[in-house]
């Protein structure tokens, strides 16, 4: 069974929810479990599945995927006025923490760090953020609220300010009149699904949502591919599309008629999808590079601390609106990266030469660590403040996911 990349993901799917019932007092977030699967999986270890051949693609896939639930997770409606705003807010305090940790560390000997280091310190993981959450209960509470707003912005804003700077296509002036002209095609399709329905087609994709055609699935399945292509011609990378193609169905299938629609997409994307990326992400890291020189061993406690100075110092604009017990398990939550944005933004960095080896080495790293660690911190945290949660949510939090 060695080196059948299908069966090892699919096996590390299904082992990682396993493990996340054994009872040892907390609960580690599957797609944590499963990343650390992938590591033990790959070459770095059991040396049972490598990243090449079918793996690699379906990673991309995966990739686009936590992206898109993401964006169908947004509803503005929940998010719109005061939890947006200090999203907003917080994201641009962290940006001018971001420009300056990177403004130190470029003067430090052997250590260049680049603008892309800045962008990639602003990001937060809602793709991974979202199912934690929303296995906890939280989703929908007013912390869960904040969480969200604070969230989308540390993954719009990142998204936005790669494509506009990191582009290797046309100038930034011209990415910026692209970008307006990309945002507005979805705006109008946003429009154009809520407004127009006409009935004679919602009642004939009605029909097919229950036979072998999957009609309003296959329908969803190719815009999620027409905006990752269309954001791939204007120069963008292809996750700005996918988080488009979520915002757009997501805001179009809100309320209870677009539900069984949402449920089957996210059993597509949860087991099927979601582990090529989480369980490829842990294959496709060299842990060997963390332990190459001295400055790259130091680089991954330096930039998980990072994060959580640059994403979790916002935090101090949600004071008195959310409960003190919820002030850390906030700002953990925040310091948590997309590792989506981050493959992309080292995979651009290496690709075009401008990212040193070992930082891009250093920030998968950190950025693995903190994956691991702030969620779970998070999750213990906010079990033992239970009975100060907000009121909307009468379960006890944890941190599990089931894929």
């Amino acid at each position: 069974m060695a080196h059948t990349p299908i069966f090892w993901v699919l096996a590390a799917a299904v082992l990682a929810p396993l493990l996340g019932e054994l009872p040892l007092g907390f609960k580690l977030p599957v797609v944590v479990l499963e990343v650390l699967l992938g590591i033990a999986l790959g070459p770095q270890a059991l040396d049972l599945v490598s990243f090449t051949g079918f793996l690699p693609i379906m990673f991309s896939i995966g990739m686009a995927t936590t992206l898109f639930m993401a964006g169908m997770e947004l509803d503005f409606g929940a998010i719109k006025g005061l939890p947006l705003a200090l999203g907003a807010g917080g994201w641009g305090l962290s940006v001018l923490l971001a420009m300056a940790a990177v403004g130190l560390l470029h003067v430090l000997p052997h250590v260049d760090a680049p603008l892309m280091v800045a962008i990639a310190l602003c990001t937060t993981g809602l793709g991974m953020l979202v199912p934690i959450f929303r296995d906890s209960g939280q989703l929908g509470t007013e912390f869960g609220r904040f969480m969200l707003a604070a969230g989308a912005m540390g993954e719009v804003g990142p998204i936005v300010a790669m494509s506009l700077l990191l582009s290797q296509h046309y100038s930034t002036w011209q990415e910026a009149g692209y970008l307006v002209v990309f945002l507005g095609i979805t705006a109008l399709a946003v429009l154009v699904g809520i407004r127009a329905r006409p009935p004679r087609l919602l009642a004939m994709l009605g029909r097919h949502m229950h036979t072998s055609t999957q009609m309003p699935v296959r329908f969803s399945l190719l815009l999620l591919t027409a905006l990752l292509l269309l954001a791939n011609r204007f120069g963008f990378e292809s996750i700005f599309g996918a988080f488009a193609a979520g915002l757009l169905l997501g805001q179009v299938t809100r309320g209870p008629e677009g539900k069984p629609l949402r449920e089957k997409l996210e059993t597509i994307c949860f087991a099927w999808f979601y582990p090529f990326f989480f369980v490829g992400t842990g294959i496709k890291f060299d842990v060997a590079t963390l332990f190459r020189d001295a400055t790259t061993m130091l680089l991954v406690p330096a930039f998980a601390l990072l994060f959580l100075v640059v994403r979790g110092a916002p935090t101090l604009l949600y004071r008195g609106r959310i409960p003190p017990g919820h002030m850390w398990p906030f700002a953990l939550s925040s310091a948590v990266p997309s590792l989506s944005i981050m493959v992309v933004i080292v995979e651009i960095g290496t690709r075009a030469g401008t990212l040193n080896p070992d930082v891009a080495a250093a920030l998968i790293g950190a950025a693995l660590l903190c994956v691991l660690v702030y969620p779970t911190l998070a999750g213990l945290l906010l079990a033992g403040t239970s009975g100060s949660a907000p009121s909307s949510s009468s379960s006890t939090p944890t941190t599990g996911h089931t894929t």
